[in-house]
């Protein structure tokens, strides 16, 4: 059985880079957005929590403030699992027994549910 993180240490990517990077920084969202590139708005619904932390705004905090792109992803990966986890119970799935397999002419295995492999 996995462990499972209490959903009140996953904080979101957002929220943190927020609170830990740019608010000390003194760094307006507009200014950082022309920094970087991107939409103001895109910026601001991510900091403020209301939109995941793409792999593409991870490198780009990776290269102007230092922090982990890696770290920022595993950060924000950690809170979605949490917010999922929170109503796991209501995800029903049936535990499989097996999935049915075919073998190809050269003894491939071939998965009936994914297709060619």
């Amino acid at each position: 059985m996995a462990l499972k993180m209490h959903p009140s240490l996953a904080v979101h990517a957002g929220d943190w880079l927020k609170t830990e990077v740019v608010d000390p920084a003194g760094l307006s969202v507009k200014a950082l957005a022309e920094h970087f590139g991107v939409s103001r708005q895109a910026l601001s619904t991510l900091l403020n929590g209301h939109a995941s932390l793409s792999a593409d705004m991870a490198i780009r905090f990776e290269k102007a403030f230092g922090v982990s792109a890696d770290t920022l992803l595993r950060m924000q990966t950690a809170h979605q699992l949490a917010l999922v986890r929170s109503h796991e119970a209501d995800i029903r799935v049936d535990r499989s027994t097996g999935w049915p397999v075919r073998r190809d002419s050269h003894g491939a295995v071939h998965s009936a549910i994914w297709g060619s492999e």
